[in-house]
């Protein structure tokens, strides 16, 4: 199991779009993936689930990721993160 800590750096949080960016991304794995707020977990390939963290801008979220591909399933969630969802 890996698990990293991510900031929200997209000004809009976790909306819409990059829910459904972030599902598509870990629903191309086969580890489990998870996002944690607030000691609240969620499916990372749940777009209602991952909407309903209402992460916004500077909030600070945990993937984490359990299986055979956890590591690349991690590193292609954060490098989401890290380019803001490709919104700015």
């Amino acid at each position: 199991m890996i698990e990293r800590t991510v900031t929200i750096r997209n000004r809009a949080g976790m909306h819409a779009r990059p829910a459904a960016l972030l599902v598509k991304t870990a629903s191309g794995f086969a580890s489990q993936i998870y996002l944690e707020k607030d000691n609240e977990r969620v499916n990372g390939k749940s777009i209602m689930g991952v909407i309903t963290l209402g992460a916004t801008y500077n909030s600070q979220l945990v993937i984490i990721a359990d299986g055979p591909d956890e590591a690349k399933a991690v590193d292609a969630i954060e490098k989401l993160f890290e380019n803001r969802f490709e919104e700015e």
